[in-house]
């Protein structure tokens, strides 16, 4: 992905990262944070169906470019509106520090 490839960034994207919170009792429960935005070009990868808790569960996998700058990793979700991307990898292209490629699975909610 080059300079010239910026018009196809055209998704507003959160990034957020889990926080762990006491939850008073001895435990905590996690939630989620923002930690930074981006514009974000979002192309679907591959999709698939499972059976999962008597259900029929669909999977969907995601390539993400988006400019460095956000920092991005494994463990990390991307969120557009309703939809929510879990971050399985992330890539920096030609290790120049100008692109990311995020590889996401979007959950089904």
């Amino acid at each position: 992905m080059s300079e010239r490839d910026a018009g196809k960034l055209r998704h507003r994207v959160t990034v957020e990262a889990v926080v762990r919170v006491p939850d008073g009792g001895g435990g905590a429960a996690e939630t989620w944070v923002p930690v930074g935005e981006a514009w974000a070009e979002i192309t679907p990868a591959t999709g698939s169906e499972r059976l999962e808790a008597d259900r029929i569960a669909g999977r969907v996998t995601h390539v993400v470019h988006l400019r460095a700058g956000v920092n991005v990793a494994p463990a990390m979700r991307l969120v557009l509106g309703a939809r929510i991307f879990e971050v399985r990898a992330a890539i920096d292209l030609n290790e120049r520090g100008r692109w990311l490629r995020v590889l996401a699975e979007e959950m089904d909610r």
